[in-house]
């Protein structure tokens, strides 16, 4: 039976390709987006455009300039890791091996968290992610780059991984991440500034999107979004965007896998996340076709199931998979299509299993994220 899954919006842009843009319209060839002096990227970390648009009336001033087509599709999986490596790479997870939160080690059993653990899990920022920084690039050719975000991450594999050759600019709130940005683009003629804002994110694992918490998290987002447009200079273009989207899963939704469940038959690890599993097997191909077959019958409902050829066939990686980075990916993958989160209720940590916003599968509220234009990028 062939593999059937979402298709994506028409008008909808690929996420890796927003900063190759960006950077072309810095350097006087502009396609996406027009010329401008300088440029700055703020990425709004789990705000899915489904999601803002459903709270419009809470963010008037980013709906306000947002028109029908300014979308972007986020990679797969639709989580943070994969997603921001891919924004400042320009590369899909097939070429820079960042393939979900948890993935695994080839030839071990061990599948780091690839967002947070590069230290407690001895992953190397400059081999495990396989694609050069852009950052990095621009760094070679002398031209400036600036991160803007939380002190605690300036020293972190991960930002080492993904984001060298800029340099880093602490800031503690999303008011002062944003006039720092303001003041890097104007004083200094070429410069690309990357804002990063996780608050929202947060604020939705912990209450879901759909908590006043939320709402009131996204307010002060379209705040401070607007005072970056006011403080800009003419020739800065900015472009607000995201890694994912987000969806609710309380705790009647979850499904919690136990010893014995027959759908852990013959799987020896599972990793990934809750809305999209990966599932390894040590027992080769005929273990995970019928690891692909148990979990079709018992969950093919409400999630896709299908087996790494069938995904890296599918295109959910990119292009190509580089042979490296294909025994990363889980044998067999099941991404949630119902409001549902799966869990492997053998481990004793259950911290996970409070948060109530999820993301990480194909639904277009995880996948299809907000592409907003402003200052010398805004639509004429």
């Amino acid at each position: 039976m062939p593999l059937s899954l979402p298709v994506d919006p028409p008008t909808a842009r690929s996420l890796t390709g927003v900063v190759p843009q960006i950077m072309r319209s810095l350097e006087g060839d502009p396609d996406w987006f027009p010329a401008a002096r300088s440029a700055i990227v703020v990425v709004v970390d789990g705000l899915g455009r489904a999601n803002l648009t459903a709270r419009a009336g809470h963010a008037r001033f980013l709906t306000g300039h947002m028109g029908k087509k300014d979308a972007a599709r986020t990679v797969f999986p639709a989580t943070t890791a994969t997603a921001l490596t891919s924004l400042l790479t320009g590369t899909w997870a097939g070429e820079h091996g960042i393939v979900g939160y948890r993935g695994l080690v080839p030839g071990t059993l061990r599948a780091p968290n690839q967002l947070k653990g590069w230290e407690t899990d001895g992953l190397d920022p400059l081999t495990w992610q396989r694609a050069q920084p852009l950052f990095e690039r621009r760094a070679e050719a002398g031209l400036p780059s600036f991160v803007v975000s939380k002190g605690t991450y300036r020293t972190t594999g991960f930002t080492r991984a993904i984001q060298r050759g800029a340099t880093f600019a602490d800031a503690a709130t999303p008011d002062e991440r944003i006039e720092t940005a303001a003041s890097l683009a104007a004083d200094h003629p070429g410069a690309l500034v990357y804002v990063y804002l996780p608050e929202l994110d947060t604020v939705g694992h912990a209450q879901g999107w759909e908590s006043d918490a939320w709402i009131a998290g996204l307010e002060r987002v379209d705040a401070a979004i607007r005072r970056l447009a006011e403080f800009s200079g003419a020739g800065t273009g900015i472009v607000v965007t995201a890694d994912h989207g987000m969806v609710d899963v309380p705790a009647h939704r979850q499904v919690l896998l136990g010893a014995g469940d027959l759908l852990l038959d013959e799987v020896d690890l599972v990793a990934g996340e809750p809305r999209l599993l990966q599932l390894y097997t040590t027992q080769g191909e005929a273990a995970a076709e019928r690891i692909a077959a148990r979990w079709r019958d018992s969950e093919g409902e409400r999630s896709w199931v299908m087996t790494r050829r069938e995904a890296v066939a599918a295109g959910l990686y990119g292009p190509r998979v580089d042979a490296e980075v294909l025994p990363r990916i889980g044998d067999v993958l099941v991404a949630a299509r119902a409001a549902i989160a799966y869990y492997d209720d053998r481990l004793a940590d259950k911290k996970s299993q409070r948060m109530i916003g999820q993301h990480g599968s194909l639904t277009d509220q995880e996948r299809i994220v907000p592409l907003i234009r402003l200052g010398a990028f805004a639509a004429p």
